[in-house]
């Protein structure tokens, strides 16, 4: 069985293949109207979400299929105690295809290895969200008709971001780019992030001041510093509004720059920035919904559903 728990399971052949169908579903969407018809995908989902679970739930109902699921675990028989394995396992009694997202790191793996049918990864913790990564690399090709050559600067919670290090392990497989990762200290990648940045000698630097940053990248991808993640409020309240994209800012940048970010947003970028045409947050969120429309024609594909 198939399934998509981190971005590095799809080959690069495969990547281009997915934003390649993705990009046609958006030019003709009425093409791929009844492709999954009489098929159910259920969103499990164990951890707040808004976008992401809509986009799956949109995706598969755009291809002609339906939706059954849970948006928390308090409304899920978890809350009774059972185990992730066992609802995965009872889910695929009356589902073709299952998102799953999990507060706890691994669990969409662990559940992968009882389901019987496919599941794809919504967000596990502060690991790994291929979904959105997909959803990033095809804005960054419709934004820059590429994802080579460019300059890419991550900021805000790098620590904890799933967002950011699936996109970067992604983009180092790619090559031809070269990341700025602008933070404070305490919210750094983690260091097996510093490890494949080496290990597959994609150039970066490191940055504490956006201000200086920004003027040497083609793309900017800003983060919210995440509470949920944090142990101390304390903390989480001294990091919080490390970096806020405002327009006097962002006219330090190129004309050319595509500011993205996975959202959720907080305070980190200006409502007055939204009007500026090298906001691409809000197109992001409609491409998050293309791919997945491809990804789950695939997965559903190649399960013979």
């Amino acid at each position: 069985m198939r399934h998509l728990l981190d971005i590095t399971d799809l080959s690069e052949k495969e990547i281009d293949a997915l934003i390649s169908q993705a990009a046609d579903i958006k030019r003709d969407p009425g093409a791929y109207a009844d492709v999954c018809s009489r098929k159910k995908l259920a969103t499990l989902f164990f951890e707040p979400s808004t976008r992401t679970r809509l986009s799956f739930e949109a995706a598969m109902l755009d291809l002609g299929g339906s939706v059954i699921g849970f948006s928390s675990a308090d409304s899920s028989s978890a809350a009774k105690g059972e185990s992730v394995s066992d609802t995965v396992i009872t889910v695929g009694c009356y589902a073709d295809i299952i998102a799953m997202r999990h507060p706890k790191e691994g669990a969409p793996r662990i559940a992968s290895m009882r389901s019987r049918v496919p599941i794809i990864n919504a967000g596990d913790g502060g690991h790994s969200h291929p979904t959105q990564t997909l959803t990033d690399l095809f804005t960054i090709a419709e934004e820059k008709g590429t994802t080579q050559g460019l300059t890419i600067g991550l900021c805000g919670d790098l620590k904890f971001g799933r967002t950011v290090h699936s996109l970067i392990l992604a983009l180092t497989r790619r090559g031809g780019v070269r990341f700025v990762l602008i933070s404070p200290q305490e919210l750094r990648v983690p260091p097996y992030i510093i490890d494949a940045l080496e290990r597959t000698g994609t150039p970066f630097t490191e940055a504490r001041s956006l201000e200086e940053a920004i003027g040497s990248l083609d793309v900017l991808y800003m983060t919210r510093v995440q509470r949920e993640r944090f142990f101390s409020e304390d903390e989480y309240l001294r990091l919080k509004d490390s970096y806020i994209l405002t327009p006097e800012i962002l006219s330090l940048g190129r004309r050319e720059l595509s500011v993205l970010h996975p959202l959720p947003r907080v305070n980190e970028i200006s409502r007055s920035v939204d009007d500026d045409s090298r906001a691409c947050y809000f197109k992001q969120v409609e491409n998050g919904k293309f791919v997945r429309m491809a990804l789950i024609i695939k997965l559903l594909a190649e399960a013979g559903r």
